[in-house]
C-alpha cells in the first residue's frame, strides 16, 4: 500500500524544474504532459513562475496539496534540505537522479547512508540514488523520458539505464509485448531488489519479472522474496560481472573457489529464477514467458522445413536438456498421409517439400503433433511467413490462415509454440498474426531454442513439490553446549582458526563420521597412540599458525611400526619449524588411515552477496587445481543437497568406474545437510573445509577438517578477555 502512493503516485513534485530542454526538470515535466499523465504535476524551482504552462513553485512547503511523489533532480549536495522539506509534506516517496554517492567509493558511501537516514527519519523511501528514474506505463507516469514506451505485462528492473533503453527499443520493434513498469534500481540504497520484487509479485497486471542485476545489495532477502515469487510469476535476470571472481581466502579451499558466477547462478535457480547468459536473450524470454503456457512436461518436437534447421535445433536443444521423444505410432501414420514419401516422421520432423505448394500444412502439422500424448510444445523452424515473397504471392495467404489456426491451437491445447523465421524481417502478415494470438517469432533460431527452455525450467520448478527452507536460517536454535565450548575456547585466546582435533569433536557432537585420532604432545605420545590404533596411521601438525599442513610438510601417511612414527614425527616438527618459525605447535594428530574410497571436498564460505554457501567436489591437494566443484546458499535442503553430486563434471567417478565400486552417494548428501545445520547451529564459523573426505561404498569418513572462525567476533572475544583479565586483577589488589 505504501509503495502503491510511489508507482501509482496521483500528484508529483518536480524538484528542479527547468525552462531548459536539455534539461531533466524540463523533460519529466514534457514527458508526464505528453503521456496523458493525469494527476497533479508540481513544478519547484525560486527562479521560475511557470514551466510548461504550469505554476511553479519556489519549495515544496509552498505545494498546496499533497503529494506522493517527488522526482529531485538538483546535485547530491541538495538532498538532504530537500528531504526534510518533503518529510513535513509526508511524501511517500523520491526518485533520486543524481550520482556522487557510493559508486565514488567509501567517501560517497558515507553521504550515501548519511542520506538514506535522513530519508527514513522523515518516513521517505528512495528510488535510487544514481538512477535513471521510473515508469508506470499504464498511467502515463513517465519520470524516464524514455518516448514510446510499449505497453504490456513485463516489469523491468535494471541497474543501467542504456539496458533499459536496448529492451525498451527491441520490444517497440520486434513484438506486441511491452512493459507496465520501469524501475532504475540505481545504487540500491534504500529500495532493493527484493522490495521491488515483493510488490511486483501482488501486482496484477504483472505476469514477468525482467531484471538486469550488476549486484545485489542484500542477496539473501532477495532470494528469499524470488523463492515465494517464483511460485507465482517468472523472474529472468541478467546477471553482468560474471567473470569477477570473490576475493580469495588465504584460510580455506572453499574461500578460493567460490566465484561470484559459480555461486549466483547456482542460487538462482534454486530460487526459480530463469538466468539468461546473453544479453539478446534478456527480453525473448521474458516474453514467451509472458505469452505462452509452460511446458507441462520436459519434451517437444521441431517442425521444420529444412533439414539443416532441424539438425541445429536438435543439437542445441539437446545441449539444453530439453528431450524430443519420439512420436506416437499414430501420430506418425497422420503425419505420412499428409506429408512425401521422402519427408521424416522422427522428431525432428522434416517436411521435405512438403509445405512449398501450400504452406496451411504446417498448422495440419502442428495439431497432429501436439495432439500427440509425449509432445508439450512445438518449436517451428525455417521459411514460415517467406513463402508468399520467395515462392508465390497466393502463398501468404494461406500461411495466414495457418498462423489463426496455430494460435487458436495453442488456446486450445495449452501447448506453447514457438517459431523461428528466415522472414521474421519483413515483417510479413502471416507473423503478425501469429504474434496476435502470442506466438512469439525470433529470427535467431538460437534465441528461440533459449525461449523454449525457459518453458521448460520454469514448467519444471512450479511442477517440483520438495523441501525447501526458502534461504533462512533459525540462527543458533541447534547448538550444542559442548560444541559453544570449543568456539568459545577459541575465541577467548584470539585464535581464529579451530585446531583439528577441535574441528573434528564439533562434527562427531552434530553425528559426521570423523576418523580415529587423538592429540599427541610429543614422540612417545605419538608412538603410544600409533599403537593403541593398531599401527597404519597418520600424523598431522597441529599448529594456529599453519592452516595448510602439506605446504608445510606437515603430513605423513601410512606409518606401520614405531620407528616410522619417531622419524616422522621428528621430520613434521622439524618441516613447521623451518615453514613459519617460531609459529605456536601444539603438537600432531594421530589417526587411523582410512580405508580406500574417493577423496571428496565438502567446504562453507561467507559470500559477500548471499551468506553462508556450501560446495562440494573432488578433493585432495589437487582441488583448487581440478576446480570441479558445484555450490549452493544455505541452508540445503536433502533434495538440494543430492543435486550437487550431479554438477561436477566428474559425477561418474562417484558411480564407480574401471572396477572401482560406487560411492555411498547418500551417505554425502546427509554430510552435506549436517554441515547445513552446523553452519545453522554455530553463526560464528566463517568458512569450513572438510578435506579430504574418503567416501566409502559404504559410508565415509572426514579425515581432515578446518574451521575459521568470524574475524570480528575474534577481536570482539579477546577484548571480553582482555576485560575479564584486567577485572580479576583489580579484584585481586583489593
Amino acid at each position: 500500500m505504501y509503495l502503491d502512493r510511489i508507482f501509482k503516485a496521483e500528484s508529483i513534485a518536480i524538484i528542479g524544474a527547468s525552462k531548459d530542454e536539455t534539461k531533466r526538470g524540463y523533460q519529466a515535466i514534457k514527458t508526464l504532459q505528453d503521456e496523458g499523465y493525469e494527476g497533479f504535476i508540481y513544478p519547484v524551482n525560486p527562479k521560475e513562475t511557470t514551466i510548461l504552462g504550469l505554476r511553479c513553485y519556489r519549495s515544496v512547503k509552498e505545494i498546496p496539496g499533497k503529494i506522493d511523489l517527488a522526482l529531485i533532480t538538483t546535485p547530491a549536495h541538495t538532498l538532504k534540505n530537500i528531504l526534510a522539506e518533503l518529510g513535513d509534506k509526508r511524501v511517500a516517496g523520491a526518485v533520486v537522479i543524481a550520482g556522487g554517492f557510493g559508486e565514488l567509493g567509501e567517501e560517497g558511501k558515507c553521504f550515501e547512508e548519511n542520506i538514506v537516514e535522513v530519508a527514513r527519519e522523515n518516513n521517505i523511501r528512495l528510488i535510487g540514488p544514481n538512477t535513471s528514474g521510473m515508469i508506470n506505463v499504464n498511467k502515463g507516469l513517465n519520470l524516464v523520458g524514455l518516448q514510446n514506451v510499449p505497453q504490456g505485462k513485463i516489469a523491468l528492473l535494471t541497474q543501467s539505464g542504456n539496458m533499459a533503453l536496448t529492451l525498451i527499443t527491441e520490444a517497440g520493434l520486434k513484438s506486441q509485448m511491452g512493459f507496465n513498469y520501469y524501475v532504475g534500481v540505481g545504487n540500491e540504497a534504500d529500495l532493493k531488489f527484493h522490495e521491488y520484487l515483493e510488490y511486483f509479485t501482488e501486482d496484477p497486471d504483472t505476469q514477468v519479472i525482467l531484471m538486469y542485476v550488476e549486484g545485489l545489495r542484500e542477496g539473501r532477502k532477495f532470494l528469499q522474496q524470488a523463492s515465494r515469487t517464483s511460485q507465482v510469476k517468472p523472474i529472468v535476470l541478467y546477471k553482468s560481472g560474471r567473470s569477477a571472481k570473490g576475493s580469495k581466502s588465504a584460510g580455506s579451499h572453499t574461500g578460493a573457489l567460490a566465484g561470484i558466477s559459480e555461486v549466483s547462478s547456482s542460487a538462482f535457480k534454486r530460487a526459480g529464477i530463469i538466468s539468461v547468459e546473453h544479453s539478446d536473450e534478456m527480453f525473448p524470454v521474458a516474453e514467451s514467458l509472458a505469452l505462452l503456457p509452460i511446458l507441462k512436461e520436459n519434451s517437444i518436437a521441431i517442425l521444420a522445413d529444412g533439414g539443416g534447421h532441424a539438425t541445429i535445433a536438435a543439437d542445441y536443444l539437446t545441449e539444453l536438456g530439453i528431450k524430443m521423444p519420439d512420436l506416437e505410432a499414430e501420430t506418425r501414420q497422420k503425419l505420412a498421409a499428409l506429408l512425401p514419401a521422402n519427408a521424416s516422421l522422427a522428431n525432428p520432423i522434416d517436411v521435405a517439400g512438403g509445405t512449398d505448394q501450400n504452406p496451411a500444412i504446417f498448422a495440419d502439422c502442428a495439431e497432429i503433433l501436439l495432439s500427440d500424448r509425449n509432445i508439450h510444445g512445438l518449436l517451428v523452424v525455417g521459411l514460415f511467413g517467406g513463402y508468399g515473397i520467395r515462392f508465390a504471392k497466393k502463398l501468404a495467404f494461406m500461411e495466414e490462415d495457418a498462423a489463426h489456426r496455430m494460435g487458436k491451437l495453442v488456446r486450445k491445447t495449452s501447448k506453447p509454440i514457438v517459431l523461428h523465421s528466415l522472414y521474421n524481417f519483413a515483417k510479413p502478415h502471416s507473423l503478425d498474426l501469429l504474434r496476435y494470438y502470442n506466438i512469439p517469432v525470433y529470427d535467431s533460431l538460437e534465441i528461440a531454442c533459449k525461449c523454449v527452455e525457459a518453458l521448460s525450467i520454469y514448467g519444471s520448478y512450479r511442477r517440483e513439490s520438495h523441501a525447501e527452507s526458502h534461504f533462512q536460517f533459525n540462527w543458533g536454535a541447534k547448538a550444542i553446549p559442548e560444541g559453544q565450548a570449543i568456539i568459545d575456547n577459541a575465541l577467548m585466546e584470539g585464535r581464529r582458526a579451530l585446531l583439528e582435533h577441535e574441528a573434528k569433536e564439533l562434527l562427531r557432537l552434530q553425528g559426521a563420521p570423523v576418523s580415529m585420532d587423538r592429540l599427541a604432545v610429543n614422540e612417545d605420545e605419538a608412538v603410544k597412540i600409533a599403537a593403541d590404533l593398531g599401527y597404519n596411521v597418520a600424523i598431522k601438525i597441529v599448529s594456529p599458525d599453519i592452516l595448510h599442513k602439506s605446504d608445510a610438510g606437515g603430513v605423513k601417511l601410512r606409518l606401520k611400526n614405531e620407528q616410522e612414527v619417531r622419524k616422522a614425527f621428528k621430520k613434521i616438527m622439524k618441516n613447521a619449524e623451518e615453514y613459519k618459525p617460531g609459529a605456536d605447535i601444539k603438537g600432531c594428530i594421530v589417526s587411523r588411515m582410512s580405508g580406500e574410497g574417493v577423496e571428496v571436498i565438502i567446504g562453507t564460505k561467507i559470500d559477500d552477496q548471499f551468506g553462508p554457501i556450501v560446495m562440494f567436489g573432488l578433493g585432495g591437494i589437487m582441488v583448487e587445481v581440478v576446480k570441479d566443484v558445484s555450490f549452493r546458499v544455505l541452508p540445503v535442503s536433502e533434495y538440494w543437497a543430492a543435486s550437487m553430486l550431479n554438477e561436477i563434471k566428474s559425477a561418474a567417478i562417484l558411480d564407480g568406474v574401471r572396477g572401482r565400486p560406487p560411492c555411498d552417494k547418500q551417505a554425502i548428501a546427509k554430510l552435506i545437510q549436517k554441515v547445513s545445520e552446523l553452519i545453522e547451529a554455530y553463526p560464528l564459523i566463517h568458512e569450513m573445509d572438510l578435506n579430504p573426505v574418503i567416501v566409502h561404498e559404504d559410508g565415509l569418513t572426514i579425515v581432515d577438517a578446518r574451521i575459521i572462525l568470524s574475524e570480528e567476533n575474534v577481536e570482539r572475544k579477546k577484548r571480553l578477555s582482555l576485560c575479564l583479565t584486567e577485572t580479576r586483577s583489580l579484584t585481586e589488589k583489593r
